[in-house]
């Protein structure tokens, strides 16, 4: 390859501003790759995977108890909560939270139910709305957490 920097694409060069912009957005980049490879590496995670209702319903199981005692979110040491969510045998995709800022978002969300299930039925866990969960007062509720406000104002 020759100095040539031609986008292949459109035949022009890059300008100086759209290249700082670059620089820029590589630099972000590869920031957030390390905080991944540290979720892998460095951290404790818990791993769930969720079949095929959620893809009829739009809602995810996050246990919190069972047999009386605090389990699944609750008693979880982990760092990161991976949610698989599973079309047949196959992930369809992987939701990533850290455990004590979707531990603070659920026990917020003003709509969740709480149904049983697990064996024996003896399992609780929080119903939660994929849409509520992405919604814009969840995200206000995330801001607000990470900017060291109470979110319950």
């Amino acid at each position: 390859m020759t100095g040539n920097t031609k986008s292949v694409a459109t035949g022009l060069k890059p300008t100086k501003e759209n290249r700082k912009k670059f620089d820029i957005d590589l630099a972000y980049g590869k920031v957030h790759e390390e905080k991944i490879i540290s979720m892998l590496q460095d951290k404790k995670i818990e791993v769930k995977t969720e079949r095929g209702m959620w893809s009829k319903t739009g809602n995810i199981a996050i246990e919190f108890e069972s047999y009386g005692k605090p389990s699944g979110i609750n008693a979880t040491e982990s760092d990161y909560w991976f949610h698989n969510l599973a079309i047949d045998d196959e992930v369809y995709c992987t939701l990533v939270f850290s455990t004590p800022m979707l531990k603070n978002i659920v026990e917020k969300l003003d709509d969740h139910k709480v149904v049983k299930g697990g064996d024996n039925w003896a399992s609780k866990m929080f119903l939660v709305n994929l849409s509520k969960l992405f919604s814009t007062d969840t995200l206000k509720l995330f801001k607000e957490k990470i900017n060291g406000k109470d979110a319950s104002n």
